[in-house]
């Protein structure tokens, strides 16, 4: 049997903080966060917002269109028929995209995802006996909308189909009408529901924390399932790596007992190996493997 219900972990805690979400890393990879400090008028602004663009013509939308992959307006296709997106890839200058869609680059909600995002990082960084920033102004951030068009015909179907994420951690606003999201929980094999708890975020340990961390935090493998034919949300911010150097585990999570597993590796090469490769989960972390 799996094990019922991810963590649920207050930001506000004063002792023992940066160790309950290093263990969470650990040993669920997925988990929900309270007391985030992003206001639930902000996140409803957000969620309004996100509809409003969807709404807008198929001819607006593809003004955003990137010929990089995964990247701007993101249509619905053969391989994902109920989902559409949008994705700013350097959420710090949304000012082009925003344009090209008449709308506001709404920072305000930015900045607080980027302080929360600070704060987890400053956080891990103490539960695992380190000190410093882990996500500096440096690091490369991208922000997805997500809008799955559910009806009828694709209930019992998957909205977002089974995959790890290949960033450091997602912190994801999740839709509080449509649940969906669901987990391959690490002991068992077994999907877990990681349905909506009031006033909190989702935050995924992906690819590139997996690394980080020498292979003790677990890349969660999630879906999104249709379960009720209605529309469903979801704002999601992914921290993937610094800019300027690449990422690697840190001395104090390698010895004799736990050599390093991976290779150094720069975050966005990662990703254009994920979308050439066409690998959806761990399996490309393989290429990275000290011994292949």
């Amino acid at each position: 049997m799996g094990r019922e219900g991810v963590p649920v972990i207050d930001m506000q805690k004063v002792e023992g903080l940066g160790e309950e979400l290093v263990k969470a890393c650990e040993e669920w990879g997925c988990f929900r966060i309270v007391n985030h400090g992003i206001c639930p008028d902000l996140m409803a602004e957000m969620k309004a917002v996100a509809a409003s663009l969807f709404d807008l013509s198929e001819e607006i939308k593809r003004q955003t269109v990137d010929t990089r992959p995964g990247k701007g307006y993101i249509g619905r296709n053969t391989v994902s028929p109920f989902f559409e997106g949008f994705s700013i890839d350097d959420v710090s200058s949304p000012g082009e995209f925003c344009d090209r869609l008449d709308v506001s680059s709404h920072q305000r909600y930015i900045k607080a995802l980027r302080d929360f995002a600070g704060l987890f990082g400053r956080k891990l960084m103490e539960g695992s006996g380190l000190g410093g920033d882990l996500f500096d102004d440096g690091w490369c951030c991208q922000l997805r909308i997500n809008k799955y068009h559910y009806c009828p015909e694709s209930v019992g179907l998957a909205g977002a189909h089974l995959h790890s994420d290949s960033s450091f951690v997602t912190i994801l606003q999740d839709d509080e009408n449509v649940n969906g999201l669901e987990l391959v929980d690490k002991l068992s094999g077994e999907f877990i529901p990681v349905d909506y708890v009031p006033g909190t975020l989702v935050v995924n340990v992906g690819d590139i924390g997996k690394i980080w961390s020498n292979g003790r935090y677990y890349n969660a493998k999630h879906r999104i399932w249709c379960f009720e034919p209605k529309t469903r949300y979801s704002i999601a911010l992914f921290v993937s790596g610094p800019t300027d150097k690449k990422i690697e585990a840190p001395s104090k999570f390698v010895d004799s007992e736990h050599p390093r597993l991976y290779v150094p590796i720069d975050a966005e090469e990662y990703r254009r190996v994920r979308y050439s490769t066409e690998t959806r989960t761990v399996d490309a972390l393989d290429l990275f493997r000290t011994t292949a």
